[in-house]
């Protein structure tokens, strides 16, 4: 697989890098920007190089997998092993980090059952790392609190509170959420009183998250919670609605003007342009001395071209990126989703139906195009169609295996390497059977019309449509996997950039990447974290 060869330690590096995956990336944009959905309608494979795709429909299910992690086999073309190496090249290294190396004094503490009631195991993983790496952070910046932005339902910020010790404002933009933190946080205080009465340790004042639901649209609106968060030490907790700018103004009642006080932002997965608004609120407000932020939902950055002049746009965000005119664009925005790690992970019957529900997506946009087109005009969403589908998928592969274990015939069982993807020529592994096929997309056909209003007319010649796509279905598999490989990429060109708008500050503080998270836990695993150089705290 290959190696990342490039550094992002100071802005000239970083801006290499970006340079190189913008050239590498100009003649793959057909590939960047198809939709899937046309992937029969317009016959996407075309427009991929055909001996790549006559090697990798051959090849079985776990090889195609592994294309986006950059493995290549010895026996393909040579144009498509460097093309695919060489792209893996540029990819930032999500490997988890050395955590006690790459921050000197971590001290990460295991949550114990009542701070880590109602996580899942990627949620407690997060969580568990995350918060030591902001108590971390704080610490070394003198922080007088923290402000955890998309809260959710307040994990992270209670355990900043009550494990670490630090003042922390919640902020989330739905009110449930906020009242699931309050009840929460309650719960865990009254466990760590009960605690201290039980130790006879005496009684030490507790810190519970304050909670602020506010949808946060802007730098100023962020900048306002900011200063709400380092108001009078009187008030253990407070629980405030705003909806707008105007009504942040009318709640910031307690502003001590002539108190100096310091904040870190956090953010754990803060969607879309949020990740983007604290970083810009970062630079801007005097009172953030350092940021940790891990973002995620690529696809609702927000994008628009820019001539000259400031933006506040998702991205890009630094000025050099902005100077080239880069614009990704929706489809790329999505791609950047794709994890490596999640399809490295996914077994051979998982990988084989996910294939065939992206063939079925496609010939079902067909029967759209053909049938109903002013539909298509709406670039209508079916919703998840694959889950019943793979429910009914995996019960039927389990009553196989029941028959074929309570069988007593010797004849030789085909392995599931030997039988084949999607056609007699497809990529090895164990799909749907080919007589099935038809009614698998029948089914998915009838579901995709319901979910959009439409009653089903026997006028549709279904079995018509499937008879046309069929043939190329099983170019689905080389194709998407192809596609996939580009997404890690893309997310690195994200990465480089929010890197580089904060280098682009010059010395007045220290920013990197750093990969926290196990990223077969958690994929979406790098975090921007920077600090502002104070000259008091360097002399010292």
């Amino acid at each position: 697989m290959g190696e990342c060869r490039y550094s992002c330690k100071s802005a000239v590096e970083t801006l290499a890098w970006i340079n190189d995956i913008i050239h590498f990336l100009a003649p793959y944009s057909s590939l960047i920007d198809a939709h899937v959905v046309n992937f029969f309608k317009d016959r996407l494979w075309e427009n991929v190089d055909a001996e790549w795709i006559e090697c990798l429909r051959r090849e079985p299910v776990q090889n195609l997998l592994l294309i986006p992690s950059g493995a290549v086999q010895y026996e393909w073309p040579t144009s498509l092993k460097e093309f695919i190496l060489k792209l893996r090249s540029m990819v930032f290294c999500q490997d988890q980090a050395d955590m006690n190396m790459a921050l000197p004094g971590l001290q990460m503490t295991s949550l114990n059952s009542v701070l880590a009631q109602g996580m899942n195991v990627k949620k407690k993983h997060e969580v568990e790392i995350l918060s030591a790496v902001i108590s971390t952070v704080a610490k070394g910046v003198r922080a007088d609190a923290v402000a955890d932005v998309g809260a959710g339902q307040g994990y992270l910020a209670q355990v900043l509170a009550f494990q670490y010790q630090h003042p922390v404002i919640a902020i989330d933009a739905c009110s449930h959420h906020g009242r699931v933190t309050d009840a929460r946080a309650a719960r865990i205080k009254k466990y760590y009183t009960s605690q201290m009465i039980k130790s006879g340790s005496g009684f030490r004042s507790l810190n519970v998250p304050k909670t602020i639901t506010c949808n946060v649209l802007s730098i100023d609106s962020l900048k306002t919670l900011v200063e709400i968060s380092l108001t009078g030490d009187d008030v253990e907790q407070s629980r405030i609605k705003a909806e707008n700018q105007e009504d942040l103004g009318k709640l910031n009642w307690h502003s001590n003007a002539n108190k100096k006080s310091s904040i870190v932002l956090a953010g754990l997965h803060a969607c879309g342009d949020l990740s983007v608004t604290m970083l810009k609120t970062f630079l801007e407000c005097k009172d953030v001395k350092a940021v940790v932020s891990l973002g995620c939902c690529y696809n609702l950055l927000s994008e628009e071209r820019i001539e000259d002049g400031e933006s506040q746009c998702g991205f890009p965000m630094s000025h050099a990126a902005r100077s080239t005119s880069l614009s990704l664009g929706k489809s790329a925005r999505d791609l950047a989703c794709q994890s490596a790690e999640r399809w490295r992970s996914l077994d051979m019957h998982a990988g084989i139906h996910n294939f065939e529900l992206h063939a079925f997506r496609a010939a079902f946009q067909m029967v759209l195009s053909k049938y109903y087109p002013e539909i298509v005009m709406s670039t209508p969403s079916i919703g998840r169609k694959g889950k019943a589908l793979r429910r009914r998928h995996q019960r039927r592969s389990a009553e196989s295996q029941l028959h074929l274990k309570g069988s007593t015939s010797h004849t030789r069982q085909k392995f599931p390497s030997e039988a084949p993807f999607v056609s007699k020529t497809g990529a090895g592994g164990e799909g749907i059977k080919s007589d099935d096929k038809f009614l698998h997309f029948e089914n998915f056909c009838q579901s995709g019309l319901s979910h959009l209003g439409i009653k089903h007319s026997h006028d549709i010649n279904l079995e018509g449509i499937w008879k046309e796509a069929e043939p190329f279905a099983d170019l689905v598999g080389p194709y998407w996997s192809l596609r996939a490989a580009l997404g890690p990429l893309l997310e690195t060109l994200i990465l480089l950039d929010r890197l580089l708008f904060l280098q682009e500050q010059g010395s007045t503080l220290e920013a990197c990447l750093l990969p926290i998270f196990d990223p077969n836990i958690s994929p979406r695993n790098v975090a921007v974290i920077a600090k502002k150089i104070d000259k008091d705290l360097r002399s010292s």
